[in-house]
């Protein structure tokens, strides 16, 4: 009988996080990359690696697809200097290192790069990941990329530093919902506290994060929240919709509308909570929430997309009504 590898705490086999640090110390030009509109998981994940490596003085660059565009506190995280638009990153570094991407296709226009770079390194969270990389350091039971990190960081020996400290701490605070959701365990709380200890700003962070947005986007919320609809059958779906129109109306990017399905689940009778943001003509970034007694993920891999229990995405074409009836029907089956 083969013995199981050894693991972590974090559900990784040692071996494979050895590997990793090994990679990373051979490699003489390393590439970061997360996924395309990044989130502060993704952004925040990758600038904590790229602040640790390069005080280790690797030699790093950082990108994400295009568009190549960032604000409110994610454009003011510290490492953003090591920032450049995909079309000017390495376009064949001796390792390729990805943050919160579930899939290849979530890397866009850097997505080349898995075929030129000598090694792939892939750290997510996601149950759907794909393991696109050449090693893949996994753990659907994460409860961010940022906690995936912080392991590597201290595997490499690089200090905490109140900027690496500010990175993760966006990264895990975001993905957790504010410490609120399921995937924050005692020792999610243990990580938090040793950012803190560092000195960093959180209430600032946290009110920049949650409680700041513009009186537009305010007005757009509430629009979008008034078109909401509840379907009082099966899953217990409530959903909504956010088109183009509706950001050059009230002046707001794409980013604004992050936070409305956060309040469309807390609706009492809302199992399943569901908002589609229009891309493109026929095109919607669609994300899904679930309160745990439905598996979000599912509908989203049936649909192209992706994500854990608790919160999934995909990518929707069609009328918003189609891409609604499309969730409705992939619940229905779930």
């Amino acid at each position: 009988m083969t013995a199981a590898p050894e693991t972590t705490t974090s559900g990784i086999a040692e071996a494979d996080w050895a590997t990793a640090v090994e990679a990373i110390g051979q490699a003489d030009s390393i590439l970061l990359a997360c996924h395309l509109n990044p989130d502060g998981d993704a952004l925040g994940s990758m600038l904590a690696a790229g602040l640790g490596l390069a005080q280790l003085g690797r030699p790093v660059q950082a990108s994400f697809p295009s568009p190549f565009e960032l604000s409110g506190v994610l454009a003011d995280l510290p490492g953003r200097e090591l920032l450049v638009p995909a079309d000017q990153a390495d376009a064949a570094p001796d390792l390729l290192v990805t943050f919160d991407a579930g899939s290849a296709d979530r890397l866009g226009d850097l997505r080349d790069r898995l075929d030129t770079a000598g090694r792939a390194l892939v750290l997510d969270h996601h149950a759907s990941n794909t393991r696109f990389g050449t090693l893949n350091l996994v753990d659907a039971g994460a409860a961010a990329t940022g906690v995936l990190v912080d392991q590597l960081l201290t595997r490499l020996g690089a200090r905490l530093t109140p900027e690496i400290a500010e990175c993760l701490y966006v990264a895990v605070s975001t993905d957790t919902g504010s410490f609120k959701y399921q995937a924050t365990t005692p020792s999610v709380h243990e990580l938090a506290a040793r950012l803190l200890a560092t000195g960093i700003d959180h209430a600032g962070l946290s009110r920049r994060l949650y409680d700041t947005r513009p009186f537009g986007a305010v007005r757009l919320l509430g629009e979008v929240l008034a078109r909401a609809t509840r379907d009082t059958t099966g899953a217990g779906l409530v959903a909504s919709y956010a088109t183009l129109d509706d950001l050059a109306r009230h002046g707001q990017r794409p980013e604004s509308l992050e936070s409305v399905i956060d309040v469309l689940r807390t609706a009492e009778e809302a199992e399943v909570a569901c908002v589609a943001k229009q891309l493109g003509p026929d095109e919607w970034a669609v994300s899904l929430r679930s309160k745990g007694g439905v598996d979000v993920s599912r509908v989203a891999v049936a649909l192209g997309g992706g994500g854990h229990r608790y919160a999934a995405g995909f990518t929707g074409h069609g009328s918003a009504d189609d891409v609604l009836a499309a969730v409705r029907t992939e619940l229905a089956r779930a």
